[in-house]
């Protein structure tokens, strides 16, 4: 019990702390609305003034347009070509220049003097403005801003062909080239950036955000109306500026208080359920994790598609929870799982009741058409039923709310569909489920209750009386669990493999001998001894084919602490003066703990003794089950397990039933 409060409060702890941690926090607008589909709220009217934002598309488009104008300021430095045109007079006076005539110098002088009059840019900036369509540039003059073209402008490249090519008539390019003009062309004009950041900003801050104003108390939409552009517009605008007012740093930390304090009380709410109608699965660290992971990981997923904006919360498989539920534990588990998984995934779904009432649906479906997954086909059944109730509903909820059939959104239930095929996934995440939690579901009991396998076929082989025991005791318990409201497959693949033990030592048990009997050369001890480890053998033979715990159980359970009735007495007949040792003729146990393990204590022992009539009548069959049954009860071997009177009575009234037809034969 420690270990499982312990469980149940980790659990709880880290469900909240998760569930809050990925919860969306900033502020939401109450509405849902599409553009050509009808308004599903009362009528709208706005609580305070705001303005009327034009979409992005147009502010940009607006801003685009604004820059197409835009030139950036340059500043000029006057002192470069001054510094440039006597540097290269300098150069060629002291000879640099090699048979380059002297007439040369007046020429590249007067045309240095005329590139830098004109200016020149950066090939990086004079790339930048090209790319950015720019008309030109605003050179800074004083406290006068002259606009220039670009055609009007140099790059150092354009100023270089330039001054080659003005003359080539009297100043051929090839003696040009050798005064290595690169050299003396340098940019003159530079970016004010500081200038034309802030006159950028300017342009940018001219074009309005907003195309008008909605006053306070002007009707915005009315109930069932189509939602028209313009109202589009309205309503986003609408939406902005609520969110905006809403800022949720101011109120940060209720917010997450006020969300952790809902999701406790839900998550509160289901194990206040359990303490009251399913006390067994508090008591059960498998069964609380369970549970409380299925409950948390739908909500999760449903807040991570929230907060990024990620398809459609439509398409996510939330009648898996009780489907899962369903399999292992029980129906009305199953459908408290789901209502609290809906609520705490509806939470960032602000206003969406048609989300929770259909999701509610789809589960309560799934619960209804379940009642035993053994085959794949019934789940495609499961499927069908629940993407069909789920469309009903979705129509009749957006019929009741006044859309018509030619505005219905068909993107929901197109989501339905593909919720149904994401659904299938339910049966192989089963066997991952199984394998985490150390469940069994009834799809492996099929699977393990198949004479075919290798330990069911193998006894077939080496132990052929056991065998045959086994499997009618497998029939008649299958028999009463469905009579008394038991797990019939459950028992039943439980008593295909409670004697496996058996196979090591076949010739020991009555039913494989066929006259030799071993232990007539034995002691009493030594028989008991052999007889008993049947069960221990049988364990380990359980764990050396991985069977499920479950039906290690049943090993185990089948004699409970009962002991080797016929050596027993066999000893004190024969040492009448001693005490006998009981440990050695008695079974180790435990005791069964669950319905079904009484089921199979009862009817292997009925089975077994009933093969020892020698007359078979009803009245002796009834004499042997009632013997055999209230013996065990009056022995205390049902003391732990949850089985009635009424369960006792019908069970021994069908064994009784089930006898007569096997020995029918037999009785006149």
């Amino acid at each position: 019990k420690i270990e499982s409060r312990i469980t149940l409060a980790g659990s709880l702890l880290v469900v909240v702390a998760l569930l809050v941690y990925f919860m969306p926090r900033e502020s939401k607008f109450g509405y849902e609305y599409e553009q050509g589909r009808p308004w599903r709220y009362n009528s709208l009217i706005a609580p305070f003034d705001f303005p009327v934002y034009k979409s992005k598309q147009e502010v940009e488009a607006e801003r685009d347009s604004a820059l197409s104008d835009f030139m950036p300021f340059f500043s000029e430095n006057t002192a470069l070509p001054q510094r440039l045109i006597v540097g290269f007079r300098a150069d060629f006076l002291h000879g640099k220049f090699k048979d380059v005539p002297i007439n040369y110098l007046t020429h590249i002088e007067r045309m240095l003097a005329e590139v830098y009059d004109k200016g020149i840019v950066s090939a990086e900036q004079m790339s930048i403005m090209a790319q950015d369509r720019t008309p030109g540039l605003r050179l800074v003059e004083g406290t006068e801003a002259i606009s220039h073209t670009l055609g009007e402008l140099f790059s150092t490249r354009s100023a270089y062909e330039y001054i080659m090519h003005a003359d080539t008539v009297h100043y051929p390019r090839d003696m040009m080239a050798r005064c290595n003009l690169n050299e003396y062309l340098e940019p003159n004009l530079v970016i004010d950036s500081v200038k034309t950041r802030t006159a950028r900003e300017d342009v940018i801050q001219s074009v309005s955000p907003a195309s008008g104003m909605v006053q306070s108390g002007q009707r915005i939409i009315d109930r069932g109306e189509i939602v028209s552009p313009q109202q589009y517009q309205i309503l986003q605008s609408f939406e902005h500026e609520s969110v905006r007012r809403n800022d949720p740093s101011k109120g940060y930390w209720l917010i997450l208080l006020g969300q952790a304090l809902f999701i406790a009380s839900v998550l509160l709410a289901f194990a206040f359920y359990l303490r009251l109608f399913r006390r067994d699965y508090l008591e059960s660290p498998h069964s609380i994790l369970l549970l409380c992971s299925l409950i948390a990981i739908f909500p999760l997923i449903t807040y991570l598609m929230v907060a990024r904006g990620l398809f459609n919360v439509y398409l996510v498989p939330y009648a898996m929870v009780p489907i899962f539920i369903r399999i292992f534990l029980d129906s009305r588990t199953a459908f408290m799982a789901t209502v609290c998984t809906v609520v705490l995934a509806s939470l960032v779904l602000h206003t969406n009741y048609q989300f929770t009432v259909v999701q509610i649906v789809a589960g309560m479906t799934a619960i209804s058409a379940l009642k035993d997954l053994t085959e794949r086909s019934q789940l495609v059944r499961v499927v069908f039923e629940v993407a069909a109730a789920s469309a009903l509903v979705m129509l009749g909820y957006d019929l009741s709310q006044g859309i018509d059939l030619e505005h219905l959104d068909p993107t929901l239930y197109v989501c339905i569909a593909v919720n149904g095929m994401l659904l299938l996934f339910a049966y192989p995440l089963m066997y991952l489920i199984e394998k985490l939690f150390g469940f069994t579901s009834s799809v492996t009991l099929v699977e393990l209750s198949n004479t075919n396998n290798t330990v069911l076929r193998r006894m077939s082989k080496v132990a052929q009386g056991t065998f045959v025991h086994s499997l009618q005791v497998a029939n008649l318990a299958a028999e009463v669990a469905d009579k008394i409201g038991a797990k019939p497959q459950l028992v039943r693949t439980g008593a295909l493999y409670h004697d496996i033990g058996k196979m090591l030592n076949p010739a020991f048990f009555t039913e494989n001998q066929t006259g030799v009997n071993p232990h007539d050369e034995l002691t009493e001890e030594r028989s008991a001894q052999i007889i008993i480890s049947h069960v221990t053998e049988g364990l380990r033979l359980a764990d050396k084919y991985h069977l499920p715990k479950v039906i290690r159980d049943f090993i185990s359970t089948h004699h409970g602490r009962s002991t080797t009735k016929y050596f027993y007495i066999q000893w004190k007949n024969k040492h009448p003066e001693q005490e006998p040792d009981e440990t050695l003729f008695t079974y180790p146990g435990p005791n069964p703990f669950t319905r079904e393990q009484a089921i199979l204590m009862m009817c292997d022992a009925v089975e077994a003794s009933s093969r020892s009539l020698k007359e078979v009548t009803e009245e002796n069959l009834k004499e042997l089950v009632d013997r055999i049954v209230d013996g065990q009860m009056q022995a205390g071997y049902f003391k732990e397990c949850p089985i009635t009177f009424r369960d006792l009575s019908q069970a021994k009234r069908v064994l009784v039933e089930s006898l007569k037809t096997i020995y029918h034969t037999r009785i006149a």
